[in-house]
């Protein structure tokens, strides 16, 4: 027999006045004040009041609310949340759906989605070129969420030991690609490719495999000399390469240098975030070496580079600083003459360590100093600049020679 204060269909059709109306063991109608109708099932557990919606009186009629309010009583009955079940199922009916998205679709879609940020070409020819060669072959066609770390190791352990340092960047793309697939709810649970905490347990760290290898710098006293060969030297490659010392920059900053990025009336290089390793923009301090450096550069009109390319419209290549490196000091890479600058700021200047890391645009390992380094040290760091360009070029500024607008490298 139905008790008087449970609602009939046609009493639910006359309800316009905001409140809840109770159609008892727990069902409620709630009218805003709007005038929008909602069933509701309000139960308290573990001492805890809640309720959990039914849907819409305009989608859900009284008849289906009583029988979802019913559900919801036998699963309470059972000593379970009925709010934490049918997140469950929901969750259960996504991975299920999910089964058939891939692990190349989820690697192509993350792709698209990152590309456009990734300013170095030669970052993204890497990662589709090692997806390909190393993680296709095996996880193409699996579904994204069976992906487990078996799979993983199936990848990984035939590289670790021969070629550990490609194997780490493979675990790392593979752990971005399946963070993704989670983030969209394609998958569930841990990231079987993460290291710290899980595959570190199972592979050897990469540095007890092969040391790292840093790149070779040149002894910062063997700079000048450097230089001094450079200032002889008729190319673009050995001005890029005088640049590139005198700015302590990294060689994709060089070579993608482009005249609007330089202010030399403020003696300054802007340098855009997407042109930054990490993401920032940076502004490098010019000293009076580096401005005559600039100053012995042609200006191409069809050209927007610093440094122009033999293809038209391109930049130097990646390369041509590196082999002239080689050609006037084997064993030695541009790259390094990052650390000959640290080293001989270290070793020869009273400046802070910070400043001198602020001027390598290193990032500080330390989150909590970086989070209130908020200065860019950008008067210490001119100082700093002007006395390493007076270390390489001791020599008047003026002694550099232009090249002829019909130069190349």
């Amino acid at each position: 027999m139905r008790t008087s204060n449970r609602l009939s269909a046609v009493k639910v059709a006359r309800l316009a006045k905001a409140g809840r109306y109770s159609d008892g063991h727990g069902l409620w109608l709630q009218v805003a004040p709007g005038g929008s109708k909602a069933w509701l099932f309000r139960f308290t557990r573990n001492g805890v009041a809640r309720q959990m919606g039914l849907g819409p009186l305009h989608t859900i009629s009284l008849a289906r609310a009583r029988e979802l309010a019913l559900q919801a009583r036998q699963v309470l009955y059972e000593g379970r949340d009925p709010i934490e079940v049918r997140k469950a199922n929901r969750q259960a009916e996504r991975l299920q759906a999910a089964r058939a998205i891939t692990f190349k679709d989820c690697a192509e879609r993350y792709l698209a989605a990152h590309e456009a940020g990734w300013g170095n070409p030669k970052h993204r020819a890497q990662w589709r070129s090692t997806l390909q060669a190393y993680v296709l072959p095996r996880l193409a066609g699996l579904p994204v969420a069976d992906i487990d770390t078996t799979l993983v190791l199936s990848v990984l352990e035939a590289l670790w030991h021969d070629k550990p340092e490609t194997a780490s960047r493979v675990r790392g793309r593979i752990e971005s690609i399946l963070d993704w697939a989670a983030a969209r709810g394609y998958r569930a649970g841990e990231n079987p490719a993460r290291w710290r905490g899980h595959l570190d347990k199972v592979l050897p760290a990469r540095s007890r495999i092969r040391p790292v290898r840093h790149h070779p710098s040149l002894p910062h006293r063997d700079v000048p000399a450097l230089m001094r060969e450079l200032q002889n030297h008729v190319g673009l490659s050995a001005l890029a390469l005088r640049l590139t010392i005198l700015t302590a920059a990294r060689t994709e900053m060089t070579i993608g240098a482009v005249w609007a990025e330089f202010d030399l009336d403020a003696e300054v290089w802007n340098v855009p975030a997407e042109r930054m390793k990490h993401r920032k923009p940076f502004t490098i301090p010019l000293s009076a070496a580096a401005l005559a450096t600039l100053a012995a550069l042609p200006r191409l009109h069809d050209c927007k580079y610093l440094f122009p390319g033999s293809k038209r419209g391109s930049h130097l290549s990646n390369t041509a600083m590196l082999e002239l490196m080689r050609e006037l000091r084997p064993g030695f890479v541009p790259h390094g003459c990052r650390s000959s600058f640290k080293d001989w700021a270290s070793e020869t200047t009273s400046f802070p360590d910070f400043v001198s890391e602020g001027a390598l645009a290193h990032a500080s390992a330390d989150k909590v100093r970086a989070a209130y380094a908020r200065s860019d040290l950008f008067e210490k760091r001119r100082e700093l600049m002007q006395a390493w360009g007076n270390y390489c070029v001791p020599t008047p500024a003026p002694a550099e020679r232009a090249l002829p607008m019909a130069a190349s490298a």
